[in-house]
């Protein structure tokens, strides 16, 4: 068994903070319901890359620093986030193949299900979302996939994240 030494795990904790400092950013009145699932996207890609340092657990921590920045139901968020890293973490090897358009469909589908479950939980408790406009963030999210992805890649690339 060989042992494996982590370098600069400070880059993946600086990118979750970014995230979630972009997720607090205030924007205009027309932009804010199209907000990007900046962390769901960080948390996705730090899976694919490195799916033995970052997993559910990462997932979980996320979620619950992402409920208490939102203000929302303690958990809903950990709990999404804890099933999209499962299947990121469990699909990694196909989605690292696939070309960046069929990354960000599959960024789509995650993000998705992300909103999905956060949807029912908010549903359990009778807050439930007017207008379709609950689901842009899913294709916002999709569209800046490949920048996000290449950003990320650099940075890791740049300070040999391992």
């Amino acid at each position: 068994m060989s042992l494996v030494r982590h370098h600069n795990g400070w880059a993946i904790a600086a990118s979750f903070t970014v995230a979630l400092l972009l997720t607090m950013l205030p924007l205009p009145d027309w932009a804010g319901p199209a907000r990007p699932e900046w962390v769901a996207m960080v948390l996705i890609y730090w899976c694919l890359a490195l799916p033995d340092r970052v997993g559910v657990g990462t997932g979980w921590i996320a979620g619950l620093l992402l409920d208490v920045t939102r203000g929302a139901i303690l958990g809903q968020h950990a709990l999404a986030f804890s099933l999209v890293a499962f299947l990121a973490v469990h699909f990694h090897q196909r989605i690292r193949v696939y070309p960046l358009w069929q990354q960000a469909l599959s960024v789509l589908m995650l993000v998705a299900l992300n909103q999905m479950l956060v949807l029912w939980i908010k549903g359990v408790v009778g807050q439930l979302p007017g207008t379709w406009v609950y689901w842009l963030p899913s294709v916002t999210s999709m569209l800046l996939w490949p920048w996000v992805y290449l950003l990320l890649r650099d940075l890791r690339r740049r300070f040999r994240v391992t």
